[in-house]
């Protein structure tokens, strides 16, 4: 999860409530008391016994889906086996699963929490850097994309090609850069590893976002150094307003 959040209050009841499960969620910056491995002890403990609360637990090909506290509509895509995040071997070794395959693949669990259909071109798929994150268990967010990152993007997908380049304008303030992809075959971990100056080991630095475009998908990068993070979730709504009718979002809003 990103370190950017905004908790509306519904009471203290469910505040306290919030603010016990979002230490199974993470967050971008660490909080005293905070546990990195909450995550991964939901998966790993109640989800593989047949416990909730995850909405999938697939063993076979390696991955849980867990509906997260923040926004109607966001899920999580969780690997059932440890892997810590972007910066694990774990995620370029030959037989790894394709997570973002995976997590495109259950696009439609968004739609069904938000109660109406999201175009895919709405939706997005992120993973924070090892700086932008408190998790130690890799996850990847599914959800609604902010309608002025859609925006953007529309305008600059004409300039970005097969091979990465830097957006022609920063987006959300940061330096994104990009490659166009006919599809989700290859594992956007292993286009980074492929594309990137760094060692393995310098993977946590990165973070990734996969979106839509004409003729396949946008692949973003942004690399964690200074003030920047690398919280590709930046880029997502989780109220989805952009993209849900409005009778919709008057109702997802009570």
């Amino acid at each position: 999860m990103s370190r950017r959040r905004r908790w509306p209050l519904f009471g203290m009841g469910v505040a306290l409530c919030a603010a016990v499960v979002v230490l199974s969620l993470g967050l971008g910056w660490r909080t005293r008391g905070h546990d990195p491995d909450a995550l991964w002890k939901i998966v790993h403990g109640r989800c593989a016994s047949g416990g909730r609360p995850c909405a999938v637990y697939d063993a076979k090909d390696g991955y849980a889906l867990l509906h997260s506290i923040e926004g109607k509509g966001q899920y999580l895509l969780i690997p059932t086996a440890k892997v810590t995040g972007i910066e694990s071997p774990a995620v370029l070794a030959p037989d790894a699963p394709n997570y973002f395959a995976e997590a495109w693949a259950a696009r439609g669990l968004v739609s069904k929490a938000y109660g109406a259909a999201v175009p895919d071109r709405g939706l997005s798929l992120a993973i924070n850097s090892e700086e932008g994150r408190s998790q130690n268990q890799l996850h990847i967010h599914i959800d609604c994309l902010r309608p002025g990152v859609r925006e953007a993007l529309d305008a600059m997908a004409p300039s970005v090609g097969t091979h990465w380049s830097s957006l022609p304008q920063p987006l959300l303030g940061h330096a994104y850069r990009a490659i166009l992809l006919p599809d989700l075959h290859d594992s956007p971990f292993l286009v980074l590893a492929d594309g990137a100056s760094e060692t393995p080991g310098e993977m946590g630095l990165h973070t990734l976002v996969v979106v839509t475009v004409p003729g396949g998908f946008l692949l973003l990068d942004d690399k964690a150094q200074g003030l920047d993070r690398a919280s590709g979730e930046e880029v997502q709504d989780h109220t989805c307003r952009g993209f849900l009718p409005k009778a919709v979002q008057r109702e997802n809003s009570r």
